[in-house]
């Protein structure tokens, strides 16, 4: 069976009707063209050195030639066999905030959507890692224990939205037990082992109201986990959009009828970070600051899973490669005008006028 290490990039050959589509309507754009100064029972006179077969035959030989090369950087592979070896890696708790002001659009497309697209980048990055989903509002719940199907983690985060949690409000600390708790912290069947290859990372506006946060990242500090926080929305107050089944209905507003509003709460991320001896990210910085979170994970302790069965692929990007090369190589050589010399018609005893 055929495997693809990138298989995003086959979305590419979906150019290749586009370019034929083109191509034809190009050509027939040409020809009626044409017509406007002579009828089409001229054109060969008109251009005699002309072949159009030859023509059609280069582009085919390209467009063979393209779909070919991006084959070959999706790199085709086959499963040769299996083999044991030893996997590691790092646990990552991902806690997400799914309060309401999560539906703030100062960050578009708003603070959660924003927050997912992170997260479903942040999990594209891991290799060998295991990660767990924790969403929280004015309570915390697991939505996904440890786990190295990272196609499963992005299912159920697809799936996270503000109506999961009805009890309002932005429990960090215990998210952050929450997320302890996945590692086995405070299971009483697995006995405890301090490691440094533990990290939570806390995804939220900061509008902390719940519970000591700070205090709960010292204490995931304290037996080696390092506690990162990514800041969604700015410290600017912007309203908050009311929802119900899906339709619109303006803006949340409290018993007086004024907007309740939100904003960033830096500070506390900030402290959070600095007691859980993490790394801050501010949402406007996202992308940098998901790769400085990502240089902080890869600098962790790994820890061994024991042996597991891998399937040993064997790449062959190189076949599609060289007739890629060759088909290239083919249409340098195929020239669009008519050779006379090796015109089958001369070849058996025709005139070129009789063409």
């Amino acid at each position: 069976m055929i495997h693809f290490e990138y298989p995003i990039l086959l979305w590419l050959l979906l150019l290749i009707p586009a370019f034929v589509a083109i191509y034809i309507y190009l050509r027939i754009r040409r020809r009626r063209q044409a017509t406007a100064f002579a009828e089409e029972r001229f054109f060969q006179h008109l251009t005699p050195d002309v072949s159009n077969i030859k023509t059609h035959t280069k582009f085919g030989i390209l467009i063979a030639a393209l779909a070919l090369l991006i084959i070959a950087a999706a790199n085709p592979q086959t499963g040769s066999k299996m083999v044991k070896g030893e996997r590691s890696g790092i646990d990552v708790a991902i806690a997400l905030d799914i309060s309401n002001s999560m539906l703030a659009e100062d960050v578009q497309p708003n603070r959660l959507e924003r927050a997912k697209k992170s997260i479903s980048d942040l999990i594209g990055k891991f290799n060998n890692d295991r990660v767990a989903l924790i969403i929280f509002a004015g309570k915390a719940y697991t939505q996904l224990p440890l786990t190295s199907d990272y196609g499963a983690a992005k299912l159920f985060l697809d799936a996270v939205s503000t109506d999961m949690i009805e009890y309002q409000g932005t429990a960090i600390g215990q998210a952050i037990e929450k997320c302890m708790e996945t590692f086995g912290y405070g299971n009483e069947d697995i006995p405890w082992e301090k490691n440094k290859s533990r990290t939570i990372i806390i995804i939220s506006d900061g509008e902390n109201h719940e519970d000591d946060a700070v205090e709960a990242a010292q204490i995931a500090n304290g037996e080696g986990i390092v506690v990162n926080t990514i800041g969604m929305g700015t410290p600017n107050a912007v309203p908050i959009p009311q929802y119900s089944r899906g339709t619109r209905l303006g803006y949340k507003k409290d018993r007086d009828g004024n907007p309740i509003t939100t904003q960033l709460n830096e500070t506390m991320l900030q402290q959070i970070a600095q007691a859980g001896n993490g790394t801050y990210v501010q949402a406007n910085n996202i992308t940098a600051g998901l790769d400085d979170i990502m240089d902080r994970i890869s600098k962790l302790e790994k820890k061994n899973y024991g042996e597991q069965m891998f399937a040993e692929y064997e790449s062959k990007y190189q076949y599609p490669l060289i007739i890629a090369i060759l088909l290239i190589i083919i249409d340098l050589l195929i020239f669009e005008r008519r050779n006379s010399i090796f015109n089958y018609k001369n070849i058996f005893g025709k005139s070129p006028d009789n063409r």
